[in-house]
């Protein structure tokens, strides 16, 4: 897994790893995964096979952030699920319901 770092001034790089396990779902983006591999690449975390078809594991200041889709995609709904490339809707997760991540992932995608 290789994992992505957003630092203090918001700047996209790939030096630290960091783990991820154990975030929870603190909000929702809406972007474009076009927008998403262009500022993070691709995704780098494996999927669930379920419930997920694509997230990231990003490190930012405020703590480690996952950015998922969430029973969206063709791994939950088959034929009638959205293809990758045509998600729009995404949950964010954190550590402890943390939502200071937020602000850092806006700022590294231009939304904010």
């Amino acid at each position: 897994m290789k994992f992505i770092n957003i630092d203090f001034k918001g700047k996209v790089n790939n030096d630290e790893p960091h783990f991820a396990r154990g975030t929870g779902l603190v909000d929702y983006l809406s972007v474009s995964y076009k927008k998403l591999v262009s500022v993070f690449g691709e995704p780098n975390a494996e999927n669930d096979g379920y419930k997920t078809d694509a997230e990231w594991v990003i490190f930012t200041p405020a703590g480690i952030a996952t950015i998922y889709n969430y029973k969206t995609g063709k791994n939950y709904l088959k034929d009638a699920g959205t293809p990758i490339d045509e998600i729009t809707d995404w949950h964010i997760g954190g550590h402890n319901h943390n939502k200071g991540v937020v602000k850092w992932l806006k700022l590294a995608l231009g939304l904010e």
